[in-house]
C-alpha cells in the first residue's frame, strides 16, 4: 500500500499558540509540519522566518519521542542566505521556487550540503522544464494548487494533470536511479478533493484551514486518510 503523507500547514494556526498547535497536529496525526515562508516580495504577504522555526522545532515530535518532518517551503527571493538560515534552524525540507534562485542546481546543493533535503516548487502556471536538469539533487517536487501568498484559496483544477506530468517524470526517474522523491501538493486539499490529488500521484497533502481552521483537527485528518484509502 502507498505511503500517504498529511502535512499540516501553521501559516492556519493560532500563532498565539503556536507550539501547542504544532503538538495538537501531531498528536492528531500530521506526518509533516509544513512552515510556509512569505517574504513580501515575491508573494504579496509576510509571515514568519527561521527564530520561529528554531522555536517550533522541539515541538516536532510524537508523545513517543519519534520525530516529524519540519517541511519548509519558502516564497521568497533571493534564496539563498534565508535557505541557508532555515537549515541551521533545523528544517528537514528546504524548497523554493525555480525563479527566485539565480543558480536552482547551486541553491539545491547548498541546501543539501547543509543536511537538509531540497525540494523545488512549481506555481500553476510555471512550467516544470527546470526539474529535468536537477532530478539528481531534488529531493521533493512542491505543486502550488493556488497561485502563492494566502491561505485559505481554492483548489485549482489544472493542477491534477501538471501532478500526473511530474509523477511520470520521478517514476521514470526511479526506475533508472532507484531513488525516490516525493511529490507534494499545497493549496485548497480537502477531504472531499484529497483523493483525486492522490490519483492524480501525489503522495504529500498539505492542508491548512481545512485543518486548523476546524474544531476537531484528528477528525479532518482521519477523514482524509479515509479517503486516501479508497484510491487504487
Amino acid at each position: 500500500m502507498k505511503t500517504y503523507r498529511i502535512a499540516p500547514s501553521i501559516l492556519s494556526a493560532d500563532f498565539a499558540r503556536l507550539g501547542e498547535e504544532v503538538r495538537n497536529v501531531i498528536d492528531a496525526g500530521a506526518d509533516f509540519i509544513h512552515f510556509d515562508v512569505m517574504d513580501n516580495h515575491y508573494v504579496p504577504n509576510l509571515t514568519i522566518g527561521p527564530l520561529v522555526a528554531e522555536a517550533i522545532k522541539p515541538y516536532c515530535k510524537k508523545a513517543d519521542g519519534t520525530p516529524i518532518t519540519l517541511d519548509v517551503h519558502l516564497m521568497v527571493e533571493p534564496v539563498d542566505a534565508i535557505a541557508q538560515s532555515f537549515v541551521k534552524a533545523g528544517a528537514d525540507i528546504v524548497s523554493f521556487h525555480p525563479e527566485a534562485s539565480k543558480h536552482v542546481d547551486r541553491t539545491l546543493q547548498m541546501i543539501r550540503d547543509g543536511g537538509a533535503k531540497a525540494g523545488l516548487v512549481f506555481n500553476p502556471a510555471t512550467p516544470l522544464g527546470v526539474l529535468d536538469y536537477v532530478m539528481d539533487k531534488v529531493d521533493l517536487v512542491l505543486l502550488m494548487s493556488v497561485n502563492p501568498g494566502f491561505g485559505g484559496q481554492s483548489f485549482i483544477e489544472s493542477s491534477l494533470p501538471k501532478a500526473r506530468q511530474v509523477r511520470a517524470k520521478l517514476d521514470a526517474y526511479k526506475a533508472q536511479s532507484g531513488r525516490d522523491i516525493l511529490l507534494e501538493i499545497d493549496g485548497g486539499i480537502k477531504p472531499d478533493n484529497i483523493a483525486a490529488a492522490a490519483a492524480a500521484g501525489v503522495d504529500t497533502f498539505v492542508a491548512g484551514s481545512a485543518i486548523f481552521g476546524k474544531p476537531d483537527y484528528k477528525a479532518v485528518i482521519d477523514a482524509m486518510r479515509a479517503q486516501l484509502a479508497q484510491v487504487a
